[in-house]
């Protein structure tokens, strides 16, 4: 095993959310683990307290000792910790192989698609904490109420599966829910197909039960090719079953029955109708593992949200203001939808572009996701270390927007800007902050901050 206890692992780009649950992970697991990132961060302190060494900054000396090798996605090829690990002939360990190892020692229950994964991944650790299970746990978020993202436990090892950049291409779980297929990562797959082909993949190794979100138009695509068993669940012609439906501004109620008459009554703390399908994926996968239906409701009914996922920040001038980590065209639009669904009539919607090829690959497909907003103010991209030879801005999902879009569309470069635009009205009873770069620090820079 790469890695055994006693193992010297050093993860470069240690503070992104993916790598510092494995470093947690693996320090539990018993490997001596060191990391260094480009400056400090909450994190870094978050991950010395828990016993692994961080480093600020990069140099060819914080791997002298190291046998196994980590790094992030965004961590370039000649980084000089990674060419200096490559001379000692340490083992360099990618973050594919990573997931593929990891279920060579625990069962992998996996949640994956191209959005919702942190939500579901962290529904399914309450789901085996209701249960009293020690399950292991590796996502890109605090498990609110249980714990941090990464965990060694006695197992199952419950996992968010990541599509980006291949990174799932190794991996068999044992057992899988899929969520959605939307176009992204495009500058990896090339096309919609290859990335329909990568799920299907992944379906294929499960040696498990896979549920399936049978709603999602990506999923059935990817339910056309597959050649196993899969169970469905949706809101019609499903093996399962979503209905009776209803959603509060900070709640949400569904009745889930299967085909043989198996039937759960669900609440859920969160809102929003993408929580709802979420919840009946992991409900209907625990089920299928065995786990006692009671606990399977007591679990989502713990569940009181992932951070940046529809997070509730306070209140500012009368409307209240929301954060939420969306940047696809179907996350947005669920969002919008979840805050009409909420009550909320006058929306502001806030949104930064996240990276260049992304935002140039699906501008256009924005276009209708803000609908149920009352105002949409776009900034610049957050380009997240990416070259833009071409000198792509902000403004092509803007007026992608404006050219569907029957309220108000403003483009807001800076977040002084935005904050001005804020200001100029009309007034909103939500705002909603939207995007996967630190567009949150908008919230930080309202006059008056906000109330509770």
């Amino acid at each position: 095993m790469i890695f055994d206890s006693g193992t010297r692992v050093h993860i470069v780009g240690v503070g992104g959310a993916g790598m510092s649950g494995l470093a947690r992970l693996l320090a539990l697991r018993g490997c001596t683990v060191t990391g260094s990132d480009a400056r400090p961060s909450a994190v870094l302190d978050e991950l010395s307290a828990a016993g692994v060494t961080v480093r600020v900054g990069h140099d060819a000396a914080f791997v002298a000792d190291a046998q196994v090798v980590l790094w992030s996605p965004a961590v370039a090829s000649d980084h000089v910790e990674l060419v200096a690990a490559r001379e000692r002939g340490a083992i360099m360990v990618t973050r594919a192989r990573v997931l593929a190892e990891l279920a060579t020692m625990q069962p992998v229950v996996g949640l994956t698609g191209t959005h919702g994964k942190t939500t579901a991944t962290s529904m399914m650790v309450h789901v085996f904490h209701a249960a009293g299970a020690d399950a292991s746990r590796l996502l890109g978020a605090p498990v609110v109420g249980v714990g941090a993202n990464g965990h060694w436990g006695t197992g199952p090892l419950v996992m968010e599966v990541d599509e980006s950049y291949g990174t799932f291409r190794e991996l068999a779980p044992s057992s899988l829910g899929l969520l959605n297929v939307e176009a992204d990562h495009l500058d990896y797959y090339g096309d919609r197909r290859t990335l329909d082909a990568a799920f299907a993949d992944l379906v294929g190794r499960t040696s498990g039960p896979v549920v399936l979100w049978a709603d999602d138009p990506g999923n059935r695509r990817v339910l056309e090719v597959v050649e196993r068993p899969v169970t469905t669940v949706g809101r019609r012609d499903s093996g399962w079953v979503v209905t009776d439906e209803v959603l509060a501004r900070r709640a949400a109620r569904f009745e889930l029955t299967g085909a043989t008459g198996d039937h759960l009554t669900i609440e859920l703390s969160v809102t929003g109708s993408h929580n709802v399908a979420n919840a009946a994926v992991v409900a209907t996968l625990a089920l299928a593992l065995g786990v006692e239906r009671e606990h399977v409701i007591a679990g989502l009914r713990a569940f009181v949200g992932a951070p940046r996922r529809f997070e509730y920040r306070g209140r500012w001038r009368g409307a209240d203001v929301y954060e939420d980590y969306a940047h696809l065209p179907g996350e947005v639009a669920a969002t919008l939808a979840a805050t009409r669904a909420a009550g909320y009539e006058r929306i502001t919607a806030i949104f930064q572009p996240h990276r260049v090829t992304r935002t140039i690959a699906l501008a256009d497909d924005f276009a209708t996701s803000f609908q149920g907003a009352q105002r949409v103010i776009v900034t610049d991209i957050y380009r997240a270390g990416e070259a833009n030879p071409t000198g792509a801005t902000g403004r092509l999902v803007s007026n992608a927007v404006a050219g569907a879009f029957a309220g108000r569309v403003d483009y807001a470069a800076t977040f002084a800007e935005v904050v001005a635009a804020l200001e100029a009205g009309p007034e909103a009873d939500a705002v909603l902050v939207l995007g996967a770069g630190d567009i949150a620090d908008v919230i930080g820079l309202l006059p008056d901050g906000l109330d509770p």
